[in-house]
């Protein structure tokens, strides 16, 4: 396998990126220019965005120009790719596209991007884990009947889990004789649509598996653990074989009700919208991913966004969707104080999730969730990405995964 920071791949799809890119920033300056021209013009109109005479011909002729130029561009560096070699990819590399989709995921899947990162599993060495019968799932893999599946957060991927020194599937394969198990996915998506995608994805790994599961556990970061919840609850919904192999679920700083910087986003997004010249400027708010909106208050479901305006509805309209039973679920927050139980630790709690959110509390009884204080845990004195490679976490974790 080859290492490269740059596929043929990248190339056809950073050429639809960049093209799309320019359309976007053409319709920006035409809408500012259009709000200079007519301020008295309601911004609700249909052509409020839009110049007119000469003006409004140089702007359209702009937009074509982009689209021939970026159609070919694509068109040649598409009939390239199926000819490119299988490139492992670089942390580098990983790392960049991961940013990206978490922030235009679910656009780039939209628009059929190659840049858009698949749902796979990946063994601890970073390749992927074949998925196709008859070939079995655990080639070239020591594969038991504990198998332990690790879920990163938004805008993060598999290799996060190699964090500081750290890398808890391979200390729980040592201790524990778990076979780890790293899912890589596009955060970018609505935690709707990565639950059932995962949950489909683990069906297929009980069916393959070399040998029969007897116990599945699952460690998630962040947003991850809304998708693992996600996954639960669709696997019930459909009969899933590897629910009832559940036996934990721990997730690590997950914003189960939700995180303040996406509701911060939703009101920066507002204000601009409501200033006469800088309206326009409130696309951009308009370009972050489902993934990230679905950070507002904790969307497990497809129902949860209903017929609303995901970018407008400040509303928590969730479904409440339980802890899955029979499974020993467990949750670690972190303060980024070392003081415990005061207001400005609670509130700030990892710097990103509060401590009522990470421990599933919520002043409504419906939507509490219910982690036995036992537990609970919270680690002091660190933040939000510190929880992926910290000396108490693992010791935590292997507690809570020795049965």
């Amino acid at each position: 396998m080859k290492a490269a920071h740059l596929q043929v791949s990248d190339l056809h799809g950073l050429a639809r990126l960049a093209t799309d890119a320019t359309l976007g920033v053409t319709d920006l300056v035409e809408a500012v220019h259009a709000g200079i021209a007519r301020p008295w013009r309601r911004r609700d109109a249909p052509d409020a965005a839009r110049t007119r005479g000469i003006t409004g011909l140089v702007y359209a002729g702009i937009r074509g120009l982009t689209r021939g130029i970026g159609g070919g561009a694509a068109a040649a560096l598409e009939r390239l790719v199926p000819h490119a070699d299988a490139i492992e990819p670089t942390p580098a590399r990983l790392a960049a596209l991961a940013a990206l989709n978490a922030v235009f995921g679910d656009r780039l899947t939209a628009d059929g991007n190659p840049l858009a990162l698949p749902m796979r599993l990946h063994r601890a060495d970073g390749c992927p884990l074949p998925m196709r019968a008859p070939a079995p799932v655990a080639a070239n893999l020591p594969a038991g009947p504990r198998v332990l599946i690790l879920v990163h957060g938004l805008g993060l991927h598999d290799g996060h889990w190699r964090h500081a020194g750290h890398d808890y599937g391979a200390l729980l394969a040592r201790t524990r004789g778990y076979t780890p198990l790293y899912l890589r996915y596009n955060t970018g998506l609505h935690v709707a649509a990565n639950g059932r995608a995962l949950a489909e994805l683990l069906e297929v790994l009980q069916s393959q598996w070399p040998l029969p599961i007897e116990s599945l556990a699952i460690v998630a970061h962040s947003m991850g653990g809304l998708v693992a919840r996600s996954a639960c609850h669709h696997a019930e919904r459909a009969g899933y074989a590897w629910r009832s192999r559940l036996r934990v679920l721990v997730c690590l700083g997950t914003p189960h009700h939700g995180a303040p910087l996406e509701r911060a986003g939703l009101g920066a997004q507002r204000l601009l919208a409501a200033l006469p010249f800088a309206a326009p400027f409130a696309r951009l708010a308009r370009l972050r991913s489902a993934g990230i909106t679905d950070l507002r208050h904790g969307n497990l479901l497809e129902s949860d966004a209903g017929e609303a305006d995901r970018f407008a509805d400040a509303a928590d309209r969730r479904t409440p969707v339980p802890l899955p039973q029979d499974v020993r679920c467990h949750a670690i927050a972190a303060s980024v104080g070392t003081r415990r139980g005061g207001l400005a630790a609670r509130l700030l709690g990892d710097g990103l999730v509060p401590l009522d959110s990470a421990l599933g509390r919520h002043p409504q009884r419906a939507r509490r969730l219910a982690f036995p204080r036992s537990r609970q845990w919270v680690a002091q004195g660190i933040g939000h990405f510190d929880l992926l490679g910290d000396g108490a976490v693992a010791e935590r974790l292997q507690r809570w995964l020795a049965v």
